[in-house]
């Protein structure tokens, strides 16, 4: 453990190449990423750098901020909204506009960034969700950019995983592959045949991951009781985690109990972020 700024920090990246920023409740982090990192909207990419900042600080996810020179600055109108940042500074916002189309305050940047944040100056960042594509490099992705601190490792494993939904045992495996992700607990990916698939009915439901790929999802049905979208699988995964290709895992924290080596889980949805817990010991 390493004290910074009166905090107890897991480990301290010696990567940060611009700032690592702290003060009580609050750190930022920035560097500069040596992706070719890509904006589209309407057809055209509006944004285009090889020197985007990727951005993180307490309580939010990592963004991108391009610099003013690799922006289209003529798809962007002027905003009325602003909002003050207590630890950034003024916070400035614009509309995207391109063929007939108009986006409400989609992009953002800074105006007298304060001193913590100098470097976000003349740099600009887009409402992810907003616009229509993200690209790093030719891998178009999803959801937020991704942390470069973060890792995601699939491990195939011979240990005796066991779930329960009232009273039924619906999986029973000795050869998942666990997924190990940087400051979540496991995920126990089981082959279809170690699962009791006639108690589960696809739903039209997906989601997105930017470290994995697209997931689909499955309802468990035992008993007469419904366990709505418990399980989910990966067809098409991000080549990082290919190991879990048609593979089932189930929320842990919505089954009536996971058994790993003959061992119960005890895990609560707060338990899903275990690093919360490094300061209390």
């Amino acid at each position: 453990m390493i004290k910074r700024g009166g905090r107890t920090m897991a480990h301290v990246d010696p990567q940060w190449s611009l700032r690592d920023h702290s003060q009580e409740g609050w750190q930022i982090r920035a560097e500069v990423c040596p992706k070719w990192i890509r904006v589209k909207f309407d057809g055209r990419f509006i944004a285009d750098s090889k020197q985007v900042l990727i951005v993180t600080e307490t309580g939010r996810l990592p963004v991108y901020y391009f610099p003013k020179k690799d922006v289209n600055l003529d798809v962007f109108k002027p905003s009325e909204k602003q909002v003050t940042d207590p630890n950034k500074g003024n916070q400035l916002f614009w509309h995207i506009s391109s063929g007939g189309r108009t986006v409400e305050n989609a992009v953002w940047s800074y105006s007298g960034a304060h001193q913590e944040a100098v470097y976000l100056q003349d740099h600009y960042s887009f409402s992810w969700n907003k616009v229509d594509a993200w690209y790093e490099e030719e891998e178009e992705i999803f959801v937020h950019a991704r942390d470069p601190y973060s890792r995601v490792d699939a491990i195939p494993a011979s240990r005796h995983v066991q779930i329960e939904l009232d009273g039924v045992i619906v999986a029973d495996s000795k050869r998942p592959v666990i997924l190990y992700e940087t400051g979540l607990t496991p995920r126990y990916y089981l082959h279809q045949e170690d699962v009791r698939l006639d108690l589960l009915k696809p739903v039209d439901l997906t989601t997105r991951c930017p470290y994995k790929g697209v997931a689909s999802y499955w309802t468990a049905s035992v008993n007469g009781r419904e366990y709505n979208d418990l399980v989910w699988s990966y067809k098409s995964p991000l080549p990082e985690v290919h190991e879990v290709e048609g593979l089932l895992c189930f929320y842990h924290e919505s089954v009536d109990a996971l058994y790993v080596d003959g061992v119960r889980w005890s895990l609560s949805a707060d338990d899903r972020l275990p690093y919360r817990n490094i300061e209390r010991g």
